[in-house]
């Protein structure tokens, strides 16, 4: 479980896995200049609404892991959030398609 930091005071635990896909696209999203809302819903003990932040290129954003290995990420999963970060909506997280690398490695 890893910790996604905003601006030293909003604090929100997400999976790695999903920290490291939401890490990427943020960053290709800033790298450019381009400022957004990311939206989550909240945990249910503190009372299962949404947080929306503003993220803008001279935000203060930490990506804290608590695992020591790199997830892998599923280039299907980047794109369908870097889509939905370029929509009116922002950043939300949306549902892990499968990775078609994924599938041609087994096969």
């Amino acid at each position: 479980m890893g910790k996604f930091i905003y601006e030293d005071s909003i604090k929100v635990d997400f999976e790695d896995r999903t920290l490291a896909h939401l890490q990427q696209v943020i960053g290709n999203k800033l790298r450019r200049g381009e400022s957004f809302h990311f939206t989550w819903r909240d945990d249910r003990s503190i009372g299962e609404g949404r947080t929306s932040v503003w993220l803008h290129p001279h935000a203060s954003l930490v990506f804290k892991y608590y695992g020591s290995r790199q997830s892998r990420i599923n280039r299907a999963w980047s794109e369908a959030l870097m889509y939905a970060a370029n929509s009116p909506a922002g950043l939300h997280l949306v549902p892990e398609p499968a990775d078609p690398g994924e599938a041609e490695s087994s096969a």
